[in-house]
């Protein structure tokens, strides 16, 4: 298994590297000279790449300033915010890496890296716990959910690992993104962070969300999220459509046409009946699971869905303040 800043063969570490490498410390003076030249002497400290200078550096190796391939770069080089490289992580970097002291080499081996990224998790789960700490403003403790969200989108995708079901390619990360938005008005710490990392992975594997349990470890938010989903999946078969504001990420599971219990009809987002043999997930199976999880979590979930039908009735009999 590939992972960041170590080379794949134990006999590079033993030989300083490939063909042409430099071994101890003259590949370290080699590595500080390279790192020199990509300096601006007027505008970066004598240790530190700036933000122009780093951004430009890390295009001409071929990461891609606006996905997971910039995580991949900033934790190897032990970069502490997106906009700055340290000389010490560079030379470190790039010597544990075992390659030659070339910018073709290092291009080539941050392509390789990306090329694994997608299918490792432990290397995945490094560069995207790394992205937490380069990514924080300033001395804070947590990310803000604007940001979290970016990079939440920007990890899971390619090169990236996508956080969609496995079999009916559900799109957690959608669902994910939608419920912060209308619920979750705080900032996100590095607790959250970390552990919405290993429900995706759970998640990616096990639709039918069989690993979570109220009574397990996982955050308060994504117990919540669960309750959330069986919510509105409980609304749904009862033919109400759940709140959703306009604008901004949609829901798939909102937006969808599910089948209703009976497996003969759907509800449409307007809340009408309609004959369907299909949903906008392109298959009937990916809504059954949807169906079949959310039955599973709907403790809490049907005690919200028996209020918001209360309600509803209330409404619907000419009760405008929804009072009984």
């Amino acid at each position: 298994m590939a992972s960041l800043g170590r080379p794949f063969n134990p006999f590079f570490q033993a030989n300083g590297g490939g063909s042409g490498a430099a071994p101890g410390a003259h590949k370290d003076g080699q590595l500080n000279q390279l790192f020199d030249s990509l300096r601006n002497e007027q505008e970066d400290s004598k240790d530190t790449l700036g933000a122009d200078s780093a951004m430009g550096y890390l295009q001409s190796i071929g990461v891609g300033l606006e996905d997971a391939s910039l995580f991949l770069a900033v934790e190897l080089l032990q970069a502490p915010s997106i906009g700055e490289i340290p000389r010490a992580g560079f030379v470190n970097g790039w010597k544990e890496a075992g390659i030659e002291v070339k910018t073709e080499a290092q291009a080539a081996h941050l392509k390789n890296l990306a090329g694994l990224m997608a299918r490792e998790r432990d290397l995945f789960r490094k560069v995207y716990r790394y992205a937490f700490v380069a990514g924080k403003e300033g001395e804070q403790r947590a990310l803000s959910l604007d940001m979290a969200l970016l990079y939440w989108d920007t990890l899971f995708k390619k090169p990236g690992q996508s956080w969609v079901g496995s079999s009916t390619k559900i799109d957690w990360l959608n669902e994910w993104k939608f419920f912060l938005q209308e619920n979750w008005k705080r900032s996100v710490n590095r607790d959250m962070w970390n552990q919405t990392l290993e429900f995706a992975f759970k998640s990616i594997d096990d639709e039918s969300l069989g690993f979570w349990s109220e009574d397990g470890a996982w955050p308060g938010v994504i117990d919540e999220f669960v309750a959330w989903a069986g919510t509105a999946m409980i609304l749904i078969s009862e033919g109400l459509t759940p709140p959703r504001r306009e604008g901004g990420v949609r829901s798939t599971i909102l937006a969808s046409t599910l089948p209703l219990t009976s497996g003969d009809q759907s509800i449409d987002e307007g809340g009408k009946s309609e004959s369907s043999a299909t949903t906008e997930f392109g298959e009937v199976e990916a809504a059954n699971v949807l169906m079949d999880i959310y039955r599973r979590f709907s403790t809490q979930a049907a005690q919200t869905a028996a209020t918001a039908t209360t309600g509803t009735a209330s409404l619907k009999s000419g009760n405008g303040n929804g009072m009984p």
